[in-house]
């Protein structure tokens, strides 16, 4: 393992903030893998944590492929990540809108590019990505359809779902489709959560990209454990949202890949001040919890749920 600056920011009153990147194996540029970009984004970062061990044992045994080389960047915003805020801790920009980045730009824009530039001319690209929507998320992997997307590739990490979407206007600044634009295959990996720790999660998906790496023949290893599946695709219709009327006080009575049956109970609002139950939410058909609202208060009109 080499361990490298991938991009140096200089700061007036705070050391300089260092991209740290981990390159395992000679050669070439055959996938990168990307942890947090968000200041939030914990389980993102101890994921690629876990990679980089796994890897180094990997490296140890030989189980790399002559002249594969794999670079893994644990976090972007290290900054934002110290103070516990989401977004670049000055100006409130998101580094996942600012790709492929301007040198000549803003702080988050000069940050993106100089990371792009050295991630660009790899043939696999991953991320451990987190959605705008706060809460616990049935693993999977998600991709846009860039006409660059190869959807049985991503089949291979063995993961519940592969969610396949069209692209909106604001996807073409982040790295995954830019990723694809330079014809690198890219994978969003999206673990159970964000804030907090799930180490089963993060250590399943670990086994995931090493069961993929595999299958591209850029590892010749054995993998034990993770997850056993064939992958379900899913595209954007394929989700049922469960919506609150009332804000208060949220419940979950149910858990992320439970199946549920049509009419049974899945969350509960009551009132902070008196306790009564203002609202009970359930489900609208059989079907499997994909996410769940799981901050203990809910605003009205709020996706509580979604369903497969």
């Amino acid at each position: 393992m080499k361990k490298k600056i991938i991009y140096e920011l200089n700061a007036l009153y705070r050391e300089p903030m260092q991209v740290m990147g981990y390159v395992f194996g000679e050669g070439e540029k055959s996938v990168c893998v990307v942890g947090s970009m968000r200041g939030n984004e914990v389980q993102q970062m101890f994921s690629c944590s876990c990679l980089i061990r796994r890897l180094k044992k990997l490296e140890e045994r030989q189980e790399l492929a002559a002249g594969k080389s794999i670079l893994v960047i644990p976090c972007i915003n290290s900054y934002s990540m110290n103070i516990g805020k989401r977004f670049w801790s000055t100006d409130n920009t998101d580094i996942n809108r600012m790709f492929p980045g301007y040198q000549e730009g803003e702080t988050t824009q000069r940050i993106a590019a100089g990371v792009f530039d050295a991630v660009k001319d790899y043939s696999i690209g991953i991320q451990f990505a987190s959605n705008y929507m706060s809460g616990r998320f049935l693993p999977h992997i998600r991709m846009m359809r860039t006409g660059f997307e190869d959807i049985e590739a991503a089949k291979n990490f063995a993961f519940p779902y592969v969610m396949v979407r069209d692209t909106r206007p604001f996807d073409t600044t982040t790295l995954n489709y830019n990723w694809q634009i330079w014809e690198t295959k890219a994978y969003s990996v999206y673990t159970t959560d964000t804030e907090e720790i799930d180490r089963q999660s993060a250590a399943d998906a670990v086994k995931g990209i090493e069961k993929m790496l595999n299958a591209a023949g850029i590892l010749n290893s054995r993998v034990s454990g993770g997850y056993h599946y064939y992958s379900q695709v899913l595209c954007d219709g394929s989700l049922l949202s469960v919506r609150c009327r009332e804000a208060g006080i949220y419940e979950n009575k149910v858990y992320v890949g439970e199946e549920v049956h049509e009419g049974q109970l899945l969350a509960e609002i009551t009132d902070p001040y008196e306790g009564t139950v203002l609202e009970q939410l359930t489900a609208p058909a059989d079907a499997t919890v994909f996410f769940q609202h799981k901050a203990p208060l809910i605003y009205a009109d709020t996706t509580a749920l979604k369903l497969v």
